[in-house]
């Protein structure tokens, strides 16, 4: 069964994230909240948990995986962002964006996308996340919490952990944190084309 956190959204406790943390190292599955909808989170080398994501979510190797960033001093270590990417998607960021760009050789190969060796990348505006990057010290690989089938993201702890209570090892509840996920923006060619549109506005993009 998944150990359950109910947290306030905007001051989150401190010992439960701690707790919370302690499961991401040892190899553990999270649900969490983001500033769009709630996502899978793991750490970032955990080849187990990448496997429980896809299976959870029935994903091709195609499927982008995404690292969720503290702050860009962080998100610079894992990409390669020239100055023109890094003032585009500095002006949206923390938001609900994510940002597909060339991968550095500190991401696991088996994170990056088979042909274009690209990964996504976000920096949230949550302070749940933020209280969980900062005492994680690394970036969190994650997925957004969409189940196979079905149009919408989960977007409410209780019933995260009523149906994946045996999938997943801590559900993180902070309440409702919107139902849609992040607008993804393709840099990988240097030229933003937006990819699925969601909570970000993506129309400074197009």
């Amino acid at each position: 069964m998944a150990r359950y956190f109910d947290v306030h959204p905007q001051d989150p406790q401190p010992r439960a994230i701690t707790q919370a943390v302690r499961i991401i190292l040892d190899g553990g599955l999270i649900a969490y909240p983001t500033d769009s909808c709630y996502a899978l989170g793991a750490q970032m080398g955990n080849r187990e948990a990448l496997d429980r994501i896809r299976s959870i979510r029935q994903l091709d190797d195609k499927h982008h995986f995404t690292l969720v960033c503290r702050d860009f001093a962080q998100l610079g270590q894992f990409v390669n962002i020239g100055n023109d990417v890094f003032r585009s998607i500095k002006s949206v960021t923390p938001g609900s964006y994510t940002f597909i760009l060339p991968a550095t050789r500190e991401v696991p190969k088996r994170l990056l996308h088979p042909k274009k060796k690209t990964v996504g990348v976000r920096i949230p505006d949550n302070r749940v996340v933020q209280a969980l990057l900062a005492e994680l010290g690394e970036p969190l690989l994650s997925s957004t919490l969409l189940l196979p089938d079905e149009e919408d993201p989960l977007t409410q702890g209780w019933d995260i952990k009523e149906r994946l209570d045996h999938q997943v090892d801590a559900v993180i509840d902070a309440g409702d944190c919107g139902a849609e996920p992040t607008t993804v923006v393709d840099f990988s060619s240097g030229v933003a084309e937006v990819v699925r549109h969601g909570a970000g506005d993506a129309s400074r993009f197009e």
